[in-house]
């Protein structure tokens, strides 16, 4: 390695370093805020002098923060369940079978994609009232449970496999669904993990609809307590970055087990035509 490569190599570390510190210091605020008691919270220093865990205790046990965040575990994971599920399963469809109209049906899922979120509230909304959906679960979850993202995802995967596999199984005797179970879907993992991190994130982070569909305070996602708790608590920001806190605990936690997965996921999604 020459010198100059040397210092190329040292800048870029610290530039590296200095990104990272920018990016990561609002995190690391939240964080030791929610340790502060109130009369530390305006005081210009970044560590608490007194640490404590009060905020905690206050904000597990006056408010409906437990039942936001099992509202909120409870939608992401059922949403992902579901994703995982069905659009592995249309993606293997459209990739592995051949019958009239398979590219127009994919277009049109595709076509999707391309309606902003904002004009589908309204029909959603209608369709959640007209079926008694409002203020429940299911009228939170419906519109996340099949993605077109997710079917496109899926079905670039699915091609990969070798027809000859799934061949040589309906030989031996394994049925179509064992097919895509037993075999299938063992062999797009990186494709799932991805989509699976991506759709949990994305519905643990949901704050629109959520907001519409749910009038009643116990419905409400996490996003939306949150915001809710802050509007009633505003002149204590101890306890806001409490709940901010607690809420990036399982986007913490799924990153950290899924960060290999995903890292490949997207490495291989970018390499598929």
């Amino acid at each position: 390695m020459t010198r100059s490569e040397r210092i190329n190599k040292v800048i870029s570390y610290f530039v590296l370093t200095g990104l990272i510190i920018v990016m990561t210091f609002p995190f690391f605020w939240m964080v030791l805020s929610s340790l502060k008691p109130f009369r530390e919270i305006y005081r210009p220093y970044l560590f608490p002098k007194n640490p404590t865990l009060d905020n905690y205790k206050q904000i597990l046990s006056s408010s409906l923060f437990p039942r936001w965040f099992l509202n909120s575990v409870l939608v992401a994971l059922s949403t992902t369940f579901s994703v995982l599920f069905f659009d592995s399963l249309v993606g293997y469809t459209i990739a592995k079978y051949r019958f009239p109209g398979r590219n127009i049906i994919f277009i049109f899922i595709l076509s999707t994609l391309m309606i902003p979120t904002e004009m589908l509230i309204i029909p959603w909304y209608i369709m959640s009232s007209r079926l008694g959906w409002i203020d429940s679960y299911w009228g939170i979850m419906f519109p996340g449970m099949i993605t077109a993202f997710g079917i496109f995802l899926m079905r670039q995967f699915m091609e990969t496999i070798p027809d000859d596999l799934l061949d040589a199984a309906r030989i031996d005797g394994v049925s179509e669904f064992g097919i895509f179970y037993r075999i299938a879907l063992p062999l797009v993992k990186p494709a799932l993990a991805s989509l699976a991190i991506l759709n949990f994130i994305g519905n643990w982070n949901a704050f629109l609809w959520p907001l519409i569909v749910s009038s009643k305070p116990r419905m409400y996602t996490l996003p939306v307590g949150l915001a809710y708790f802050s509007s009633e608590n505003m002149m204590h920001w101890e306890l806001i970055m409490t709940g901010a806190t607690i809420s990036t605990i399982p986007l913490i936690i799924v990153f950290f087990i899924f960060q290999k997965q995903i890292i490949r996921g997207i490495m291989l999604s970018g390499l598929k035509g």
